[in-house]
């Protein structure tokens, strides 16, 4: 495929403001507060009784009584009636029914089946509000995050009980840092400090620690099936995901892994690290793929690129924190962290041969030869040098799309691999290319996909939340053979990502 390099915008003013209406609308449409409690606490991927109640449980470290009677004041009396309010049990163990995790403020939602505050999401969200003058709402998100390091123990992938097991990409500090430089409230910042170590430790300790590298890892609690797969991950014929694992596992040899840590042929049944393996997956922010071989289930045991380069980010952004505080020491010493990750991310991540960033396998001491857009990661926070990023850069026909980026060079059949593409990984490709000084290459990218995801809203009237970059295509539901197929509507990530392009080209 020829790259384009016309500078000529491939979309008018009047298509980019009809965007922008779209966008502006939609923050409201997936902007959850107390009053939409019941919608909330709703959730399509789980099975639920027709007469049962919704159930939110609350912080045991909160006034619960208190905080019991602020949500029924905002509900109505119906409304009430379909909703039963509980404590966290202090044991996630302990929890038989599951519910929505009750945060104090407002938060946008994804949108579509994912109808509770994500992650990583709400980075690119954070991005999109503050580009709308959403600044209120904006600063809301963060602090629901923050709550959430306070109460729960970590940010976790969503606020739903059968996800405190398990985190999220850690981009908290970028929040932190994008909603400071909006605000420039000091006490504010200097109030988020302990929560930001608090979350930081999380991910430097074991089990996401590999102490050998001294790089971390995903690793997600839990060694049963993930409670939302098993419901909603659902084929035409009523087969959901494992089930379909075990067929894949029973039909194909796999060289990628050793199987049978994951899969007993002989009785037909995944094994529990199986399990832990793919609520490691759905941790790591990216669902299903071949990155860590079939289905990714071997993520455990791989120091990815993407996680140390965002807890390399972290280190940067708690040093320029404590900078901007006058804790000119404590910011040296974030420094230096950053400095030996950086070490051991070129000793363990960088592919000279290659010349790309690739992920870890401790245990053979080898990186994983499989092309991933994670690779823009160290241009993003900076952590790749000059010739190292020009290498990346090289390579960059390797993922280039007609609608912008592949996610990986493979196609698999899984949504995380080509021919599909994502608003956070091209993004975060453009910014980096940009960082190193290569305008032309990555404003060609951002192109690409503004001008792919303009004429799909055209055509659909809506944003969603992947593309087929191939075909510039947002029907992507008959390509998708693991995982869930449908592609989701609102769609946040995607509504933050195209302001965010829109402001870099204008």
């Amino acid at each position: 495929m020829t790259p384009q390099t016309s500078t000529q915008s491939p979309f008018t003013s009047t298509q980019i403001a009809a965007v922008r209406t779209y966008i502006k609308k939609t923050w409201k449409t997936l902007r959850r507060s107390h009053s939409h409690l019941l919608q909330s606490a709703k959730d399509a991927k789980l099975e639920h009784k027709p007469d049962s109640p919704w159930i939110i449980y609350i912080s045991p470290r909160e006034d619960c009584p208190n905080v019991q009677s602020v949500l029924e004041r905002s509900l109505s009396k119906d409304e009430v009636r379909q909703i039963e309010i509980r404590t966290l049990p202090p044991e996630a163990e302990a929890i038989r029914e599951h519910g929505l995790l009750y945060l104090p403020g407002d938060y946008v939602v994804p949108g579509g089946r994912f109808n509770e505050m994500y992650g990583w999401d709400s980075y690119f969200i954070l991005l999109g509000l503050l580009r709308d003058g959403e600044s209120d709402l904006a600063q809301s998100q963060v602090d629901q995050l923050l709550y959430q390091v306070q109460h729960y123990g970590t940010i976790l992938n969503a606020n739903r009980t059968y996800m405190l097991s398990r985190s999220q990409p850690p981009v908290l500090s970028l929040m932190v840092l994008a909603m400071f430089q909006h605000s420039q409230d000091e006490e504010w910042l200097r109030s988020t400090v302990p929560l930001l170590e608090q979350f930081y430790y999380y991910w430097v300790v074991p089990p996401h620690l590999n102490p050998a590298t001294g790089l971390s890892r995903y690793y997600a609690l839990g060694e049963s099936p993930a409670p939302e797969v098993l419901f909603s991950e659902r084929d035409e014929e009523g087969k959901n995901h494992y089930e379909r694992v075990k067929e894949y596992y029973q039909r194909f040899e796999i060289e990628d892994y050793d199987v049978s840590l994951y899969y007993d042929r002989e009785t037909d049944e995944l094994s529990n690290l199986f399990y832990k393996g793919d609520r490691t997956m759905r941790e790591s922010g990216f669902d299903i793929s071949n990155r860590f071989g079939p289905f990714s289930i071997d993520i455990i045991h791989y120091a990815p690129v993407c996680l140390n380069s965002l807890l390399y980010q972290m280190e940067q952004d708690l040093a320029q924190i404590n900078d901007i505080l006058g804790n000119e020491q404590l910011a040296q010493q974030w420094r230096d962290r950053a400095e030996v990750r950086r070490d051991r991310i070129d000793q363990c991540l960088w592919d000279e041969a290659q010349g790309l960033y690739l992920d870890y396998h401790f245990q053979t001491q080898t990186r994983r030869k499989y092309e991933f857009a994670t690779t823009f990661y160290p241009l993003w926070v900076g952590v790749a040098s000059d010739a190292q990023a020009k290498r990346v850069v090289e390579n960059l026909s390797l993922f280039e799309a007609p609608g912008g980026l592949f996610t990986s060079t493979r196609v698999t059949g899984n949504q995380w691999d080509a021919p599909f593409g994502w608003a956070p990984l091209t993004l975060i490709a453009v910014q980096g290319l940009h960082r190193y000084g290569y305008h032309q290459e990555g404003d060609r990218i951002a192109r690409k996909f503004l001008a792919m995801v303009i004429k799909e809203f055209e055509r659909r009237g809506s944003l969603v939340e992947k593309y087929d970059v191939e075909r510039c295509s947002a029907n992507v539901s008959d390509e998708i053979c693991f995982g869930y197929s449908s592609n989701e509507v609102g769609f946040g990530w995607t509504n933050g990502v195209v302001l965010e392009l829109l402001a870099t080209l204008m």
